[in-house]
């Protein structure tokens, strides 16, 4: 009964201990892109995730046991060798001991047989290895990039931090951008909005589809910034980013490097780059919730309707403006795919508005990352488990 019953509740703890230690090392890894803060924000991420799960028959204080730690973590460089360099950092370990599991029946056991090799306090523990790998599919937006021509892989043309114009305002925009694109093929032009509000799809080789304008699609292109024609609980659908802060050429003049370049000369006095505004939680008024503040700062003139503002330090979801954009050949196949920050909200689905380009998203340096399963041969990296 000793072996039964206790053997098998160790086998039970071990399983919810490895279920909080993966969770912990996918939602690290997921971080992992190179940047000087990645191990700083890997090891806040794994221990929230995986300290999120129940252990020890679904205890969510772990029956009074020790949670993950900041110790419970440790980096590795893509030779397996332990890191402290957040730009070396490519794997990620996490690794958690129960020390001392207090036995049901063993102790009866060991008292009357007088067997000190029977242990009344197991140890029970569990490890899992993550990484980045390029994933299967992607979630871009409904946008597409063509080469410049006569380029070629990985930026095809483009410098990171420069601004593209993705969408014009007299149709399709110059130098090979190609603006709106179905990331299902069709050419209807409802999809458009549907697929901004999340489409997970999208693989190397599909044909993407050219549709109309819908006058909707500014609507869920603005749920990104934190902007919105009426209630923002009703219309959000968790698709609000961690700021709404915009930038265009009248208040981050060098149109370049938003993302996380030096604030320019005669830029606005509210502004900072999408990394600091982002941990700030700013609204596209900065610290204000007014649509004319927004306009103000940003030159735009948000026409259509849109008048509410989600209050600053609003953040439903993370980083939903730093997204996938499809790159497609001539016959509008998808080949890559970029990685993007959306800039800029919209006042019509046709206007001019620019993106910056953040790099080629199978780039181990990254922001852009994708669920789901690794194994494709281009694009977003998806957080997997390799141990």
């Amino acid at each position: 009964m000793g072996l039964a019953l206790d053997f098998a509740r160790l086998f039970v703890i071990r399983g919810e201990l490895q279920t909080a230690v993966d969770s912990c090392a996918l939602a690290a890894a997921r971080e992992l892109d190179g940047q000087s803060d990645s191990i700083t924000r890997a090891i806040s991420s794994g221990r929230m995730v995986g300290n999120a799960n129940a252990v020890n028959f679904q205890s969510l204080s772990w029956a009074g046991q020790p949670q993950l730690s900041q110790a419970s973590l440790e980096f590795m460089d893509r030779n397996l060798q332990l890191t402290s360099q957040p730009q070396a950092a490519r794997y990620v370990r996490c690794q958690h001991a129960h020390e001392s599991v207090g036995a049901w029946l063993m102790p009866a056991l060991q008292a009357s047989s007088g067997d000190g090799r029977l242990l009344a306090h197991p140890r029970v523990a569990a490890q899992a290895v993550a990484t980045r790998m390029i994933a299967q599919t992607a979630c871009p937006l409904p946008v597409a990039l063509r080469p410049a021509l006569g380029t070629s892989a990985p930026d095809y043309g483009l410098v990171q931090g420069q601004w593209v114009t993705l969408i014009g305002a007299k149709g399709l925009a110059p130098g090979g951008q190609i603006g709106w694109a179905n990331l299902d093929g069709s050419s209807n032009a409802a999809e458009t909005e549907r697929e901004l509000l999340g489409y997970c799809e999208t693989r190397v080789g599909d044909l993407l589809g050219t549709p109309g304008a819908q006058s909707s699609v500014a609507d869920a292109w603005n749920m990104r910034f934190g902007i919105y024609k009426n209630n923002p609980a009703a219309e959000a659908g968790g698709l609000i980013d961690a700021t709404g802060y915009a930038y265009t050429a009248k208040n981050w003049p060098t149109q370049k490097n938003a993302f996380r370049g030096a604030t320019p000369a005669g830029a606005d006095s509210t502004a900072a780059n999408y990394s600091v505004k982002s941990a700030a939680g700013a609204s596209c008024a900065d610290t204000g919730s007014s649509v004319k503040t927004c306009e103000t700062i940003t030159g735009l003139k948000l026409a259509g309707g849109f008048k509410v503002l989600a209050p600053p330090g609003s953040t439903y979801a993370n980083s939903t403006r730093i997204t996938t954009v499809p790159v497609v050949d001539a016959t509008g196949r998808v080949i890559d795919h970029a990685c993007m920050l959306m800039l800029q909200p919209l006042s019509s689905p046709m206007v001019d508005v620019q993106l910056e380009y953040l790099g080629n998203a199978s780039d181990g340096t990254s922001p852009c990352w994708s669920t789901g399963l690794a194994g494709g041969s281009a694009g977003p990296l998806a957080a997997t488990l390799v141990r």
